[in-house]
């Protein structure tokens, strides 16, 4: 069996986090709906964002990559009318390529592996049937398409994944009349929506946010362009919450005006009492002497695995609620970390919507599960850096999903992560 070996180390340096996965998928998509040749830059080739790219080949575009670059030629979008998708295991390709695919009156199936199969998708055969589209499921995956969509009113809950509402966001203006998202529920997740809103506005498409939800004008045309990805705020997480549990580190490429919800965890640290500088394209971050504090998880579910770690460290109790949804990704995210830091010598417990982490003790390294999940496996590597002795985690090449690059900047800035073969 493969497992990561995290030793203790002091983190020390500079070092530039990938583009943000979540801004790629949604400029391929736009860029596939353009009708003309689009370039985006940089992109890192992470197994969600190849499944995305693979999804558009299968609707008629044509991509290529060069240099750390994606050209999407989008002219014949739509040509293949029977086409099969396999989403890998991303939530947001399988979310956002279904209502694509049906506004392009495309018969369609659609597959996946790891946990995605199992993850709700009962929004789109609630909504999809009552606006022209046939769907074929037995509640999970595969799932089938035909018909074409059509424009209208779609209501739908504010508290489920943010990634139906972008699907349908990104579809609707490509359909002839108009249409309205009604939001059933309080929104959640709101900074995805927006980046949804900002990345289609650059490709010529504009939505009008209203007390209800969202208006769409049909009729409208996605323009190519060149365009230019942000850095990962997702990501940069793990090395800014290394800096103040073990480090002196400085991350790069990331932008402060981003419209990245995660971008918070400059503030979050420094609630934490970290030593951090948070500059326009930078962050500079210092071992701390952190206390324990409350964080709202509404908005920010990707970054709470590293925040717990972090809390273990943290004199102190720290509680992270309205997280809920963390239990239903590619494991149950707060059973999983909970797991990995208390068997990691950390003191923590799951509650109905978070966890409450008691810390402000090192970490005595332990064997901990990664459950295939790859901000699993990257938040204990976080957590090795303050800890007493090796962290031994499972399913490493997990990264793959977002972050292949990760073990190798990790271990430029100082860290020990070693994959070995347990056999």
């Amino acid at each position: 069996m493969t497992t990561a070996m995290f030793t203790p180390a002091f983190l020390k340096g500079e070092v530039t986090v990938p583009p943000s996965k979540s801004d790629v998928h949604r400029a391929v998509l736009c860029a596939a709906l353009a009708k003309g040749i689009s370039r985006i830059e940089p992109v890192a080739l992470s197994k969600d964002i190849k499944a995305t790219i693979e999804c558009v080949n299968s609707m008629g575009a044509k991509t290529r990559f060069e240099n750390k670059a994606l050209i999407v030629d989008g002219r014949e979008m739509f040509s293949n009318k029977n086409c099969s998708m396999h989403c890998g295991e991303s939530g947001s390709t399988l979310r956002f390529v279904i209502p694509i695919a049906a506004a392009g009156g495309l018969s369609a199936k659609f597959t996946g592996e790891g946990r995605l199969p199992q993850r709700p998708i009962g929004i789109y055969t609630d909504i999809l049937p009552k606006a022209g589209v046939q769907c074929v499921t037995s509640g999970e995956l595969p799932f089938e398409i035909s018909g074409k969509l059509q424009s209208g009113d779609f209501y739908l809950p504010g508290n489920i994944s943010s990634q139906f509402i972008t699907g349908l966001l990104l579809s609707l203006p490509l359909l002839s009349g108009d249409s309205r998202i009604i939001l059933t529920t309080e929104l959640e997740s709101e900074g995805y929506v927006d980046m949804t809103l900002e990345v289609m506005e650059k490709f010529g498409v504009k939505v009008q946010k209203t007390e209800y939800g969202y208006f769409i004008n049909g009729g409208q045309e996605y323009k190519p362009l060149e365009y230019k990805t942000q850095g990962d705020w997702s990501q940069a997480a793990f090395f800014i919450c290394g800096g103040a549990i073990n480090g002196d580190v400085t991350v790069k490429g990331v932008s402060k005006n981003s419209y990245q919800r995660d971008k918070e965890i400059c503030s979050i640290i420094k609630d934490f009492g970290g030593d951090i500088e948070w500059e326009d394209d930078f962050v500079k971050v210092k071992k701390s002497s952190l206390h324990g504090i409350k964080i709202d998880a509404r908005q920010i579910p990707d970054i709470v695995p590293v925040l717990a770690v972090t809390a273990a460290y943290a004199k102190g109790e720290t509680v992270i609620y309205n997280a809920e949804r963390l239990r239903i990704k590619e494991s149950d995210r707060l059973q999983a970390i909970s797991q990995a830091v208390k068997a990691c010598g950390g003191d923590i417990e799951e509650t109905e919507d978070g966890l409450v982490i008691r810390g402000g003790k090192p970490l005595t390294g332990g064997k901990a599960l990664g459950c295939n999940d790859h901000r699993i496996v990257m938040s204990m590597a976080t957590a090795a850096v303050g800890s007493t002795k090796e962290i031994f985690v499972t399913d490493p090449m997990s990264i793959n999903k977002s972050y292949p690059d990760f073990f190798e900047d990790y271990n430029s800035l100082g860290g020990k992560a070693d994959v070995i073969d347990l056999g």
